[in-house]
């Protein structure tokens, strides 16, 4: 049986992403026969801005992905931090970029989720996937929400929980806060879920 190649493209400032992002990939790759990899969308601010916003240096153990990357791949997980109620600008930049692909239809019937992290409850935890899906309505993908796949857990109320039926999320509150380990459980979740929907797909 070949290889379902899962990749987990992201973007994170300061980090509260690429935390839920190593944990969707350790999710997808407890799938049997499932290669999940990361990637980042490139920076578009400057080494100076990003010196005066005192973000944390990029993982560097994670490649950045051009657009043409995206075809070698069966399934996806796109995670992005939420700026006024919509993905992050360079997580735009990176699907503006895709236009070719879009142009094609080349990532018509690939599955895909998304994850996501914001401020606070306020902060687009559910506005911030409804205006991801147009990304991926628009090349065909299908979209794969969590749904209440996560049992119980969904209905957590004695802690702060991110997430949603659209997809894992996190709170970053004033940047201090980290990822819960019912976050990071949810994400992980969602990782195995959609690499097994990619994996039926494909074979």
């Amino acid at each position: 049986m070949a290889t379902t190649k899962i990749y987990i493209v992201y973007y994170s400032l300061y980090g509260h992403v690429e935390v839920m992002a190593r944990e969707e990939q350790r999710g997808a790759n407890s799938v049997e026969g499932v290669e999940a990899t990361l990637w980042q969308v490139p920076e578009t601010l400057s080494s100076l801005i990003l010196q005066k916003m005192r973000a944390p240096p990029k993982a560097n153990d994670v490649p950045m992905i051009r657009p043409d990357q995206l075809l070698e791949a069966d399934g996806f997980l796109f995670g992005f931090p939420s700026r006024f109620g919509v993905m992050a600008a360079q997580c735009k930049a990176f699907f503006d970029a895709t236009d070719e692909l879009c142009a094609s239809q080349a990532l018509a019937g690939k599955p895909a989720g998304i994850f996501w992290s914001t401020g606070f409850h306020g902060g687009g935890q559910e506005l911030t996937a409804w205006t991801a899906i147009t990304q991926l309505a628009h090349h065909g993908m299908l979209f794969v929400p969590l749904g209440y796949t996560f049992g119980s857990s969904m209905f957590e109320m004695n802690e702060v929980k991110g997430g949603s039926s659209y997809g894992a999320g996190t709170f970053a509150a004033d940047g201090s806060r980290e990822p819960t380990e019912l976050e990071l459980q949810q994400a992980f979740h969602q990782g195995k879920y959609v690499a097994e929907i990619a994996k039926k797909l494909k074979n």
